[in-house]
């Protein structure tokens, strides 16, 4: 991958994104390049993602099938970091309101994330896209400590960089540790891969009058509670000016196409 100085924006983030919005009207119908419109990204992947149709654990040929799209938008030259959940494995809120220790819970689960994003990594390397696993809570036998420069030169290198153990804090989701990681490795977006197609006002698994929004302010999804990402990520994403993409991850191809600017998806914005 070429250097990041190749991609960034002469005109800055911000800039960037104005420009875009003048030219897009709505996001998911919009006609819009094939090309990239953003050079580094962060995509959000829960642990839930991983299990497919199981209840416990990782289902490979999903992980497989999800790394084809990260590894797609790599080859477009995008400069791609993620951060994985680890719900798949073990929840840390669940167990504390079972009873166990907040703390520990949440130590727990930040050790999930680390088993899912050396599942990532491991089919990432098997497609030929080179990887580093980077741990916010220290294991040095099997990743790296999480050093954002580092990290930084990973990325201009073309490595995907793949964030473990969430902020290494309990009490903070990966939600809010993918927000964080986008903001310190400057990144132009935030996606979140979920279950559906973008943000409703309700579950449309289980409502079929929920409605689907198109284009949210960061202030909207606070104001409403909408259950996109929790209020610290979306807080963090508003300070920095961070757009947040809402997309099914289930759905083959759609990374690309929202990087692009097409496909369906949801954006949260200033």
């Amino acid at each position: 991958m070429a250097n990041s100085s190749d991609f960034h924006c002469p005109l800055g983030r911000t800039a960037l994104h104005l420009s875009l919005m003048n030219n897009i009207a709505t996001a998911p119908s919009a006609t819009a390049s094939s090309k990239p419109i953003y050079n580094r990204v962060m995509i959000k992947i829960s642990g839930e993602a991983l299990m497919g149709e199981k209840d416990f654990g990782q289902d490979l040929t999903i992980i497989k099938r999800i790394c084809e799209d990260i590894k797609t938008v790599v080859d477009m030259g995008v400069e791609v970091c993620l951060v994985v959940g680890g719900g798949n494995i073990f929840r840390g809120m669940s167990a504390a309101e079972a009873g166990m220790e907040r703390a520990n819970a949440d130590y727990m689960g930040m050790l999930a994330t680390v088993m899912n994003a050396l599942a990532v990594q491991n089919i990432l390397e098997q497609l030929e896209c080179e990887t580093r696993v980077q741990s916010a809570i220290h294991m040095m036998e099997i990743c790296e400590p999480y050093i954002k420069r580092r990290a930084d030169r990973h990325m201009e290198q073309g490595r995907v960089v793949i964030f473990a153990a969430g902020t290494g804090n309990p009490f903070f989701t990966t939600d809010t540790a993918a927000a964080l990681r986008a903001v310190e490795m400057n990144c132009d977006a935030l996606l979140k891969g979920t279950q559906v197609d973008g943000v409703y006002d309700c579950d449309p698994k289980t409502n079929k009058e929920a409605k689907r929004f198109e284009r949210l302010s960061h202030r909207d999804v606070l104001s409403k509670d909408l259950k996109v990402m929790d209020a610290s990520a979306i807080q963090l994403a508003r300070e920095n000016d961070i757009p947040v993409l809402v997309f099914s991850i289930h759905e083959k191809g759609q990374f690309a196409k929202v990087v692009c600017g097409k496909g369906r998806y949801t954006i949260i914005e200033q």
